[in-house]
């Protein structure tokens, strides 16, 4: 592998998104066609424009979100490229994907419980990204559960409860319209 750019200077949310794309270099979302870095890439613009989030620490994570799950990437390289409070909040929202299907989502909303806003802050992104996505596709019913769940799990944060209820909000006119 090639060695990483020296990007000290830049921004955080840039050297994440910088990350993000060559880190998922050549992986597809589930429809086969759409490169996977844009769903990282919305979930950061979901932040910024649905949440109105302006911290590029949190942007920086939203980017990187899926990189420790679904890539080579992990929590001491992020951490070592950032710091450890932004490596630690991709990590909360990573799945343990050794672990078998209901044990790993059982310990992931366990994680999720214990995680501090700003990670439960950048799941409630990557779900509005997933539900819309799926908006008119057979994983609507799955991404709705998946909605309730996370809206359960962000309802005891103060900080929360504007994003939580956007999603609310989408979740609630996606079954409207359905």
């Amino acid at each position: 592998m090639s060695r990483e750019p020296d990007l000290t200077g830049i921004n955080h949310w840039q050297r994440a998104i910088d990350l993000a794309t060559r880190r998922h270099k050549g992986q597809l979302r589930d429809n086969g066609v759409t490169p996977y870095v844009s769903h990282p890439m919305r979930v950061a613009m979901t932040l910024v424009v649905i949440f109105g989030i302006e911290d590029e620490r949190i942007l920086a994570a939203g980017a990187m979100h899926d990189l420790i799950e679904d890539t080579t990437v992990d929590h001491d390289e992020i951490a070592e490229m950032f710091d450890d409070e932004i490596a630690s909040w991709v990590s909360a929202v990573s799945k343990d994907m050794r672990l078998p299907h209901d044990a790993r989502e059982e310990a992931y909303d366990q994680a999720l419980r214990a995680a501090p806003w700003q990670a439960k802050l950048i799941k409630l992104a990557d779900v509005y990204d997933n539900l819309v996505d799926s908006i008119g596709s057979e994983k609507l019913e799955s991404a709705s559960r998946k909605a309730d769940r996370m809206l359960m799990i962000a309802s005891v944060d103060e900080e929360l409860r504007g994003p939580a209820s956007t999603l609310d909000e989408l979740r609630l006119s996606i079954q409207i319209c359905t």
